[in-house]
């Protein structure tokens, strides 16, 4: 075994089944572990990097940062947050934003700032409708509206007032609905439950819902944001805008942070001095990363790059579907794309990284492709090279 997988199954909480290598650096979109060997990467670290790895202009800012200042606390302002928090609510087109450590940090505080709002407003709401089949964090507050009971059992009693309607069934949403429901959540492309994207008229149908109804609608663009879909959120692609939205993963492209925004109108009537905080949260060095991976996002047309290189990923992708008996479907959007497949899919991922490509699954049986969206056309072919060789292996099984 190897000695840093020893030390680290001696020390560490298991609370993770890891494959069994140690990575050791990153340069483009490739990995590369302690033995030297090279990976092409389509999980960008669980929808994080998406700039890849060593960026240079990314890289160069951190570095910068750490030469400066790293920490401050919320009680002072930085240059680093100002200009973060600006780019942030221009590219989400949101009004106010918080900065957090992690997406469930951001869907607890999206959830507290719905709650604070229905207290403001004296209106007796408390209620959370979520989707099934949803996935929303670890912590009581995210895995309480989080539909799936696996995560949910061995920790409850948990926060009440929850209910799961069906992802893309608006009917099962409003059966739901009373008068004491203060918000409905969901992911716009939901990413753990098995790559399910939200169909248009479902997502119209719940804005329409929430207006007529007093709800404020939440949407969790955590894995699904960020350029992900080909839009910088997916809501902004689909036309729906969200009261609230959490976002992380990608918006630091591999540093610890995360954020939770919101209209001007829910910000004034939900969280004030003292209703939340966070010692870590926005300092100086994870909004120098926020800000830079936006500025690179707009110097090198991230977006158009992603829907141009999407759309190819997309046709090979249905061509591989309609010429393999062990893949059922694809779903997705953008760089989000899942395969339904015939066979474990643990096994294609384990068979796939002895091959040096690194994929991971989603909900069920599916293979989830979450590259780095600075991946071309060149990276999609060798990556379908490798997963056709992998696929061939257990045909001749």
């Amino acid at each position: 075994m190897n000695k840093y997988i020893e030390t680290a199954e001696a020390s560490l909480l298991h609370t993770y089944n890891r494959y069994q290598i140690v990575l050791e650096k990153g340069d483009g979109v490739y990995l590369y572990d302690t033995e030297g060997k090279k990976y092409l990467d389509f999980a960008a670290g669980i929808a994080v990097c998406s700039l890849g790895y060593a960026h240079p202009k990314y890289t160069a800012a951190l570095k910068e940062q750490i030469d400066s200042l790293t920490h401050t606390s919320n009680l002072f302002y930085s240059r680093a947050v100002a200009e973060a928090a600006e780019a942030l609510r221009r590219a989400t087109r949101m009004d106010r934003v918080f900065f957090t450590n992690s997406g469930t940090e951001a869907i607890e505080g999206a959830l507290k700032a719905a709650r604070k709002y229905a207290y403001t407003s004296q209106s007796g709401r408390y209620e959370f409708i979520a989707m099934e089949h949803s996935f929303h964090g670890r912590s009581m507050g995210a895995v309480s509206v989080t539909g799936n009971a696996h995560y949910r059992t061995p920790f409850e009693p948990l926060i009440g007032g929850v209910k799961f309607a069906e992802f893309n069934n608006l009917d099962s949403v409003k059966e739901l609905v009373t008068d004491k429901t203060c918000a409905i959540l969901l992911e716009p492309v939901q990413g753990e439950g098995g790559i399910y994207p939200a169909e248009p008229e479902f997502l119209f149908g719940l804005r329409k819902l929430c207006d007529e109804n007093g709800i404020l609608l939440i949407f969790d663009e955590i894995q699904c944001g960020m350029g992900r879909c080909g839009a910088m959120f997916a809501w902004q692609d689909y036309g729906v805008k969200p009261d609230i939205m959490a976002m992380a993963k990608a918006i630091g492209n591999g540093v610890p942070v995360g954020a939770f925004a919101m209209t001007e109108e829910v910000a004034e009537k939900s969280l004030a001095p003292g209703d939340h905080g966070t010692t870590y949260g926005g300092n100086p060095l994870v909004c120098t990363a926020v800000k830079t991976v936006l500025d690179i996002f707009e110097e090198e047309q991230i977006l158009s790059h992603v829907q141009e290189v999407s759309a190819y990923l997309e046709k090979k992708l249905d061509v591989l579907v309609e010429n393999s008996p062990l893949i059922k479907e694809r779903r997705g959007k953008g760089l989000m794309q899942g395969l339904v497949l015939t066979n474990p899919v643990g096994e294609v991922i384990q068979k796939a990284m002895e091959k040096g490509l690194i994929v991971i699954s989603a909900g069920g049986n599916v293979l989830r492709l979450v590259p780095p969206l600075v991946i071309t056309k060149a990276h999609v072919d060798e990556f379908l090279e490798k997963l056709e060789d992998v696929l061939a292996e257990f045909r001749t099984e």
